[in-house]
Order: structure tokens, then C-alpha cells, then sequence
């Protein structure tokens, strides 16, 4: 029987599995497919007359006997149709004999020869875009910013135990943006974003949270539920110093370059966002964090008594006034006397690296252990702000008191 060379149109490749119940050999296999699939389907499928039109290609057998049985594979390539060709591999299933062994043919699976071209010429058409455009004036800008974003896109790597998405420059950077996902890592790779790495779920990865120790960390997120759901995780377990949003509805992964520069440029410190932190789930953590809280009521409580006494209630309450609901923080003097008026956003760096003396502080913002702590460091004596935050501990040296307790 003479077979036809597999037809350069060839659509997909029939790969089956055959398991013969006694020693066979290839034309035994070949046979029993032509001669048990005679008539099954019709004229119009019948593995002969496709055969002779080319529509389908030279049937492929491998056949070896073991233990007295024979183990094959079968490969059949077609340029049928996708519904033709799987009722030709189905067909191929109903055969039951080879010679004179009981047989069974199973469908492995079905390549779409066609799909697995279209990754050939997209690699090769990658290759030549990086190294075959030599030609000045082959090159426009349009060829440029596909290679330059390929080239990004390539940068991703894998970062920590945990293998997170992240791009190249994570480890050399001082400042991160911490994202929900690869895609978002690819998206500000492709424009220009290195120093990216992402969560990949709403549980914390412990190199997210030993790099927010070391790092200025940026939470980039999305704008919907989920990325409220990853921030609230994010804030319990981590030490986050921004927060920037995707618009209302839109994921980082689908932003242009404006719009990623644009909320990367509204970013807010985390001071400013209003988010407690979530109870935690387990009965012995719920009681321990109960008790911390009561400790911190128990010393505002005497923060304010003592304020009673000395008179100075009614002097902050002034200034509590003046900034509420205008994202503003007064440093006062030992009298009570403005020092200085910053934004909100700018407290914690102003803490950090100002020398003025400050004895009181009144910002319209949540008051966090950060802020806390580095209140201590400059022995500021009170504190005030719209309510507490993530406080497990409170220093002695440290006076808290929030917006409703004057």
C-alpha cells in the first residue's frame, strides 16, 4: 500500500497510545486502521480516499512486544477540519484486533500544528527585531519602542524563597512598589518601572515583609475589592510607606505610562489611610490584641487626665480644630505654640531628618506605631490625631490622645 508524504497544509497530529494483547508489528497496526475503519464513516471519511487527496498524511507507528504483549504509539497527521479530525481519532478508538490479538487505541491528545508555527515565528520575529534591523533607516520609532519593551519584558525575574515576580533592580533600589501580580510586574517593566516586585495573593510572602523592613515601600494596587482586601493585609503585616491606586475599576496590569506616572504621583503616605487593622482569627491572638488594646485606652484615658489637670485640653483642642479635615500636621513648642504647619504626608519624613524641637504634635491623620515610635526617639511629648491605627504599644514617654477624646 503506498502512503502519501504528510501534506504541507497539515492542520493538527493525531497522537494515540495502542496496547496489543499478543506480538504485533507495524503493518499489523496499519492494517487493522484502514481495514476496521472501512465503510465506518462514509465516503467522505473514509482514511483511504483522504489518504489518496492528501488530507491526510503518512500514519506514523512505533511498536515494540514486551512480556508478551505490544505497546505502540500512533501518529496520524491531518488537514481536516478541527470537528473532522476528532471524529477521526474517535474512529480510531472503536478498533479492537490487531491480527489475531485483542487491541485497544487511546487518544492521547491533538496538536494544533498550526499554534505551535505561531510560537516559532513570534520568537524568530522577536530575534530579528533585536539583532537584524542594523539598516538606520530600516528603524522607526515604532520598531525601537517594540524591542525596547520586549527587552523590558524579559527583565522579569524571580525574587526570594518564594520566587516572586519582580524585576531587575529590586535588590539595589532603596525604595519599592510592591504590586498585586506578574502582569502588573510586566506592565511597568514594559515602561520603564525596575524596581517592582509583586504579592502574588493576599498572603504575604515573608520576603515582602523582610524587604518592607529595609526598604521605602510604594503599595501599588489595584482599584477594586481586591485591592482593598491585599492592603489590609499588607498593613497588618508589613511596614508600608505608601499607598498608590489604580482609577476606580482598572487593574495596575492594564494602566499606559500616563496613567501609571500619574497615581504613582498621588501617592499618600499610610498615615492617611483610614484602615484598622483586621482582628486576627485565632482565639489566642483576639485575646492578646483585647489586652493591648486595653493598655493603650488605659494610658490615653491617663494622658488626658493629666492634660486636665495642667489646663492644656482646651489649647490643643484649638489646634485639633484648625487641622481637622485639612490633611495638616502642626509642631508645637513646650507652651503650645506653633513651630512649624506641614502636610500630613510630610510627617514622618520631617521626624526623621528635621532638627526643630517639637513638644506636641496635632495632625489630621491616623496615629501609627511608626509615627509613634519615631515620636519617642524625639522625646515629643504629646501626640494627637484622628484616631488610632495598627498600635500594639505605647511608649511612657509618649502622651496619645485622638480627635474624640478632646
Amino acid at each position: 500500500m503506498t502512503m502519501k508524504a504528510p501534506s504541507d497544509t497539515t492542520k493538527y497530529l493525531v497522537y494515540a497510545e495502542i496496547v496489543a494483547e499478543g506480538i504485533v508489528e507495524r503493518p499489523d497496526v496499519v492494517g487493522a486502521i484502514f481495514g476496521q475503519t472501512e465503510g465506518l464513516l462514509g465516503e467522505d471519511l473514509d482514511l483511504r480516499e483522504l489518504q489518496k487527496t492528501g488530507r491526510i498524511g503518512r500514519i506514523e507507528v512505533k511498536v515494540e512486544s514486551k512480556g508478551g504483549k505490544s505497546y505502540g504509539e500512533i501518529k496520524v497527521p491531518s488537514s481536516l477540519d478541527k470537528i473532522e479530525t476528532a471524529i477521526l481519532a474517535a474512529a480510531l478508538e472503536t478498533i479492537e484486533r490487531v491480527g489475531p490479538c485483542a487491541a485497544k487505541i487511546k487518544i492521547q491528545k491533538i496538536e494544533d500544528v498550526r499554534a505551535s508555527k505561531r510560537r516559532k515565528i513570534v520568537e524568530r520575529a522577536k530575534d530579528i527585531l533585536r539583532g537584524l534591523f542594523e539598516e538606520p533607516e530600516i528603524e522607526s520609532e515604532k520598531i525601537s519602542n517594540l524591542v525596547r519593551q520586549a527587552i523590558r519584558i524579559e527583565e522579569i525575574t524571580e525574587y526570594g524563597a518564594e520566587k516572586l515576580p519582580a524585576g531587575p533592580a529590586v535588590n539595589e533600589s532603596d525604595a519599592i512598589i510592591v504590586v498585586e501580580g506578574r502582569a502588573d510586574v510586566l506592565n511597568l517593566l514594559r515602561h520603564g518601572i525596575k524596581n517592582v516586585i509583586a504579592v502574588e495573593g493576599t498572603n504575604i510572602p515573608k520576603t515582602i515583609i523582610e524587604l518592607s523592613k529595609k526598604k521605602t515601600v510604594t503599595a501599588f494596587l489595584d482599584g477594586d475589592r481586591g485591592g482593598d482586601l491585599i492592603l489590609k493585609e499588607l498593613l497588618q503585616v508589613a511596614d508600608i510607606d505608601y499607598v498608590a491606586r489604580a482609577p476606580e475599576g482598572k487593574g495596575v496590569e492594564d494602566l499606559t505610562q500616563k496613567e501609571i506616572v500619574k497615581s504613582l504621583r498621588n501617592k499618600v503616605p499610610v498615615e492617611q489611610i483610614y484602615v484598622i487593622k483586621a482582628k486576627e482569627t485565632k482565639e489566642v491572638k483576639e485575646q492578646k490584641e483585647k489586652e493591648k488594646e486595653k493598655e493603650v485606652k488605659i494610658k490615653i484615658r491617663e494622658d488626658k487626665e493629666e492634660l486636665e489637670k495642667l489646663d492644656k485640653v482646651g489649647v490643643l483642642k484649638r489646634h485639633k480644630e484648625e487641622v481637622e479635615g485639612k490633611l495638616i500636621a502642626r509642631v508645637l513648642d513646650k507652651n503650645f505654640e506653633l513651630v512649624k504647619e506641614i502636610p500630613v504626608r510630610d510627617l514622618v519624613k520631617a521626624l526623621k531628618t528635621d532638627n526643630t524641637t517639637a513638644s506636641s504634635i496635632v495632625f489630621d491623620g491616623v496615629i501609627t506605631q511608626r509615627l509613634i515610635d519615631l515620636a519617642a526617639k524625639r522625646e515629643v511629648d504629646y501626640l494627637v490625631g484622628v484616631r488610632l491605627g495598627s498600635v500594639v504599644k505605647v511608649p511612657t514617654n509618649v502622651r496619645i490622645i485622638t480627635f474624640d477624646e478632646l
